[in-house]
Parts: structure tokens; C-alpha cells; sequence
């Protein structure tokens, strides 16, 4: 069963569209999210790194323009991985489970079956409030990856995706 095949409820209509193979995209949204998130972790860094640069350049005339290039190079190459980031992102949910697929030059496909996952939990913090957004987490049983988390889906994604997760989860403990 695919996204698409999902029993109806009233926030499938808002669903954005799918590609042929079921693969969601983020919401344009999260965009912005994975940017500030980007933008605020290499401009601390470019921060960082003006003190080492101010201590050991000092009396050299490399040290302005060294230090002019790490404050614009650094956060530019956090915007653009973000951007890179929201555009290989892409999750989906079937009748075998849910799948976070992320990357483009190193890949990374998380799969989580759906007799494996234990319970949801839904986040949003302020930011994510802000833009309409929340992070998924799926709790799976065992030790390795026991948590899996989407950060950046809109938040009736979010919640259509527990409420689906979640029958899935009552109706394997009612056949056990």
C-alpha cells in the first residue's frame, strides 16, 4: 500500500503530490529550516575560526582577507549544502514500512518495517512552529538505529504519518 492507497481522511487532499514511485518531497518549508539550521552551524564555525586566525596572523597582512573570506565562504557553503540537503531528501511510507532516504553523493536509505516500530513521538520546536513544520520520530525496537527521526515534514504530514504508523501499530498488537 502506497501513500496514495492510504484509507482517505480529511488531510489527504493537502497531501502534496507524490512521484510515480511513492518518494514524498519535503515541504518547500523546510527549505528555510535546513537554511537557517546551515546557515547559523557554519557562521559559529567562521566565528570560531576568526580567533585562530587573529592570534596566529596578526601582524600579517593575509590576516584581513583570510579572515573576510572564512566569515562569506563558510556560511555561502552552508547554504548551498542546505539547499543541496532539502532536494535529496525524500521519505515514503508503503505497506512494508516507512523509508527516509537522504543524500546525493553519499546516500543514506533508512528503512523501518512496520512490525519493528514500538511508538511515534511528534516534535516542533519554535522555529518549526514558525513554519508550519514538526519532526517525526519513529521508536523502533532494537539497538542499532532505535530512533528514527524526519525533521522538516509539514505538519499534517507529520501527524497523518503517526496516525497511520500508529493504526499499523495497534493493529499488529491485535494480532498478536
Amino acid at each position: 500500500m502506497t501513500v496514495s492507497e492510504a484509507p482517505e481522511t480529511g488531510r489527504d487532499a493537502a497531501r502534496p503530490a507524490a512521484s510515480p514511485d511513492g518518494w514524498q518531497p519535503m515541504p518547500r518549508a523546510a527549505r528555510r529550516l535546513f537554511v537557517l539550521g546551515n546557515l547559523l552551524g557554519f557562521g559559529l564555525l567562521a566565528l570560531a575560526l576568526l580567533v585562530p586566525i587573529g592570534l596566529l596572523l596578526r601582524d600579517t597582512p593575509l590576516a584581513l582577507p583570510l579572515a573576510l573570506a572564512v566569515l562569506v565562504v563558510l556560511p555561502a557553503w552552508g547554504v548551498w549544502l542546505a539547499y543541496r540537503q532539502y532536494a535529496c531528501t525524500r521519505w515514503r511510507l508503503d505497506a512494508h514500512g516507512y523509508t527516509l532516504r537522504r543524500g546525493r553523493l553519499w546516500q543514506r536509505e533508512t528503512f523501518v518495517p512496520r512490525s519493528r516500530v514500538q511508538h511515534l513521538d511528534l516534535q516542533r520546536g519554535p522555529i518549526e512552529r514558525r513554519f508550519g513544520l514538526s519532526t517525526l520520530v519513529l521508536h523502533t525496537a532494537g539497538t542499532r538505529h532505535n530512533a528514527v527521526a524526519t525533521a522538516g515534514l509539514a505538519a499534517d504530514d507529520a501527524e497523518w504519518l503517526r496516525d497511520q504508523l500508529a493504526r499499523w501499530i495497534e493493529a499488529d498488537d491485535d494480532d498478536a
